[in-house]
Parts: structure tokens; C-alpha cells; sequence
């Protein structure tokens, strides 16, 4: 029985790595992020990756060891942990054992131990924060169903997005579309940085009479409020 949604297109997860998380969350109208208290264990971290889904009971990873060994490259593991507070879902060892699988990730609604191996380790990790609890190991649980992980649905299959600034979740059928969006708004941020760079250098020369570095869509924006 498979346990894994189809792995998106590696030219997907390619584009995807050239954006990040704010990028995409524009293009996506400014939704698609999980709770903020999901971060990188470590500085530095990014995921990109096909969504495989995990549910468990709140403080119990039976179903989250089951999920890292249906694993394999190019999956984001995102499981939902229900917030809870009092365990940790995973630590040196998992983490460990999903490195070695070849996991990309590993996103959980909860929390974490073993924070300085987890770094060393390098696989990228996001979750709410660190407790040295261990987890309970009963179940129940699920694996490649639709979830909710800290506030944003899950399905298998979506593309997953992690970096400094946090998570975003890309509906599958919305991705080639979002994509194309933050590839455009990535270009106009580049117009935007030169500009003001440009604008900098000469305010510093003394000549900036007649410039404006204010966006063009200001204007008229703030003429609804009688500016």
C-alpha cells in the first residue's frame, strides 16, 4: 500500500527554490502561512518539497516514526501535532533516520528536543519550539490524509516552502499559477532595490531633486484617505 502522494515535478520544486516564503505567500494573496511560531530549528534552514501528510494524538509520534519510513527524497514530512505543548514529537534520532532516508523536511504543529544535535544534523526541521518531554507511542493516528498543521490545510501532494520567515502551504492546483506570481513579484522587488540603491547613492551626491523612490501605486491609494 502506498502511503505518498505523486512527487511534484522536479521543475516545480526548482522554480521553487529560486523564490522564498514571502514571495510566494504574495502571490498567493498574503495567505498560505502557518502559525509563526513554526521556525527552523537552526539558522539557516529551507525546505522545499511534495507535501506527505502525517495526523497524530496529541503528544503520541507512532504515526510520525510510520511517516519517516514511508519516506523517501523529495517529501516534505508536515504533521500535525494538535499544538501540543507537554511532549516532543522527535528528536536526535528521528531526525537522524529521516536525514538518512533522504527526507527534505520535516514540518510539525508542536514541539522538539535535542536542539543542539538537531543542528548539527542539518536536516531542516520547523516546529513551535522545544521541550526535553518525550513522546508517547500508541496511536492512533494517519498517514497521506487531509490535514490541518498550525492553522493552514495540508493536502498530499502540495508544495511545501520553509525558511527564516516561516512556513507556506501551495494548494497543488494552485502552484504553477503562484509560482508565476512571485518569479513576477521577485523581479519587480529587484527593479525596486536598484531604485532605491540608485536613490541612496545620489541623495548622498546631493541631487535628488524631482525623484521619488515612492511606488507608483501610492498615490493613488492614499488619495482614498485624503492625501
Amino acid at each position: 500500500m502506498s502511503y505518498t502522494a505523486p512527487l511534484l515535478p522536479e521543475t516545480i520544486i526548482e522554480q521553487a527554490k529560486k523564490l522564498n516564503s514571502t514571495l510566494i505567500s504574495d502571490a498567493l494573496g498574503c495567505t498560505g502561512s502557518m502559525d509563526y511560531r513554526v521556525r527552523p530549528v537552526a539558522s539557516g534552514m529551507k525546505v522545499v518539497g511534495t507535501a506527505l501528510t502525517v495526523d497524530m494524538r496529541a503528544g503520541d509520534n507512532l504515526f510520525l516514526h510510520q511517516g519517516i519510513y514511508c519516506g523517501r527524497e523529495g517529501y516534505v514530512i508536515v504533521a500535525d501535532g494538535k499544538g501540543h505543548t507537554e511532549n516532543a514529537y522527535l528528536g536526535e534520532l528521528m531526525a537522524g533516520a529521516a536525514k538518512a532516508i533522504g527526507l527534505e523536511g520535516i514540518v510539525i504543529d508542536g514541539l522538539v528536543r535535542d536542539k543542539e544535535m538537531l543542528g548539527e544534523i542539518g536536516l531542516p526541521i520547523f516546529a513551535k519550539g522545544f521541550i526535553p518531554n518525550g513522546p508517547f507511542k500508541e496511536g492512533p493516528g494517519a498517514i497521506n490524509i487531509p490535514i490541518s498543521c498550525a492553522g493552514v490545510a495540508v493536502y498530499p501532494g502540495d508544495l511545501i516552502v520553509g525558511d527564516e520567515d516561516g512556513v507556506i502551504v501551495v494548494p497543488k492546483e494552485k502552484i504553477e499559477d503562484a509560482l508565476a506570481k512571485a518569479e513576477a513579484k521577485l523581479k519587480y522587488e529587484e527593479k525596486r532595490l536598484q531604485m532605491i540603491a540608485s536613490y541612496e547613492e545620489k541623495r548622498k551626491g546631493g541631487s535628488t531633486d524631482g525623484i521619488s523612490i515612492a511606488p507608483a501605486w501610492l498615490a493613488d491609494k492614499i488619495k482614498e484617505f485624503g492625501f
